[in-house]
C-alpha cells in the first residue's frame, strides 16, 4: 500500500490552502474532499472580505479557484468521505468508505457547520437573507430590518456587530433571560437599536427568492406572529466536525481539536487548521492562514523525520 507524505482530510480554504502549500513543497499531497466538497463557502452567494476580490466573488467559484491552484502544483483529490482514523500506529490510517489510506502526517481541516433552526425552508434561503456569519453578512444589510436567533454570548455578539449596519435588530430567543456573559448583555440592552422578543421560536422564514419575514411562536400561549424583516441571522452555536477523532486526539469540551498556534495536536505528526479547532473567528482568511500554516509545519516535520 502506498503511503502519503501527507493527507489532508477536508476541502475547505483551510484545506485547500494546506494543499496548495504541501503540493509547492513537492510533498505530493492527498486531499480526501468528502462528498461535499469546498466546505460551507459552496452554500454562500457572494463573498466580500476575502483579499484579493474588490468586487467580491461567489462562494462557490472562489472554491474553485483554490481547488484549482492546489491540482495545479500536484496535490491529489479523491472525492470520498473519511469515516475512522488509526493515529495509534505509524503510519497513520484513515478509512474511507471502500478502503484506506496511510501517511506519515495529517492536517485535519474538517471545519465546523453552524447549527441551525430545523425550520422546513431554511436550505432554500441560505444565502438569500439567512447568514449563520454576521462578520460575513452584515455588511448586505445596511439600513435594513434584520432578526438574530438566539441568546448565548455568540447571538449578542451578532446583534452588536449587525447593529452597525442594520436599522433595527430583533433578538429572538426561546427563553425569558439571555444565556450571555454579563457584560454582552449589558451592551445590548444599551443599543438603541437592538429589540427582544422573548419566549419565542421561529416556525418558517417567509420569502419567495429572498427573505421578507418569519412566522413567530409565542411557547407561552402558543400565538402565531408574523415579523417583516430583510434577514435572519442563525446564531445557536457551531460543532465541529471531530466525531471520528474522539479518542484518537484532544478534543476540548467542546469538540474542537486541540491544537497550538501552528497546529500541532497532541499526536505528533497530526496537524488541525481552520474551523476545526477555530472556536471563536471561523473566517475564511483565517482558515486559509491556519491552512498555510499547518503545512509548512508539516514540511518541517517530514524533514526531520
Amino acid at each position: 500500500m502506498n503511503t502519503y507524505n501527507v493527507i489532508i482530510i477536508g476541502s475547505g480554504p483551510a484545506g485547500y490552502t494546506a494543499g496548495l502549500y504541501t503540493a509547492r513543497a513537492n510533498l505530493e499531497p492527498l486531499i480526501i474532499c468528502g462528498y461535499q466538497a469546498g466546505g460551507q463557502l459552496t452554500l454562500t452567494s457572494e463573498v466580500e472580505n476575502f483579499p484579493g476580490f474588490p468586487e467580491g466573488i461567489l462562494g462557490p467559484q472562489l472554491m474553485e479557484n483554490m481547488k484549482k491552484q492546489a491540482t495545479k502544483f500536484g496535490a491529489q483529490l479523491i472525492f470520498k468521505e473519511v469515516t475512522a482514523v488509526n493515529f495509534k500506529e505509524r503510519p497513520f490510517k484513515v478509512i474511507v468508505d471502500d478502503g484506506e489510506y496511510q501517511a506519515k502526517s495529517v492536517i485535519i481541516a474538517t471545519g465546523s457547520y453552524a447549527r441551525m433552526l430545523g425550520v422546513e425552508n431554511e436550505k432554500k434561503f441560505y444565502g438569500r437573507g439567512l447568514s449563520t456569519c454576521a462578520t460575513c453578512d452584515a455588511a448586505f444589510f445596511k439600513d435594513r430590518k434584520v432578526a438574530v436567533v438566539g441568546g448565548g454570548d455568540s447571538a449578542m455578539e451578532e446583534a452588536l456587530f449587525i447593529s452597525r449596519f442594520a436599522s433595527e435588530v430583533q433578538v429572538i430567543h426561546r427563553r425569558d433571560a439571555l444565556r450571555a456573559s454579563k457584560v454582552l448583555q449589558d451592551r445590548a440592552f444599551k443599543n438603541d437599536k437592538i429589540k427582544f422578543i422573548w419566549n419565542t421560536v421561529v416556525r418558517q422564514i417567509l420569502g419567495e427568492r429572498f427573505v421578507t419575514g418569519i412566522e413567530l411562536e409565542n411557547i407561552i400561549d402558543r400565538s402565531i406572529s408574523t415579523l417583516e424583516i430583510n434577514g435572519v441571522f442563525v446564531a445557536i452555536g457551531h460543532e465541529p466536525k471531530t466525531k471520528i477523532f474522539q479518542g484518537e486526539i484532544a478534543l476540548d469540551a467542546h469538540g474542537y481539536i486541540v491544537a497550538d498556534q501552528s497546529g500541532k495536536t497532541d499526536v505528533e505528526g497530526i496537524f488541525a487548521a481552520g474551523d476545526v479547532k477555530d472556536f471563536r473567528y471561523r473566517q475564511a482568511i483565517t482558515a486559509a492562514g491556519s491552512g498555510c500554516i499547518a503545512a509548512l509545519e508539516v514540511a518541517v516535520y517530514l524533514s526531520e523525520n
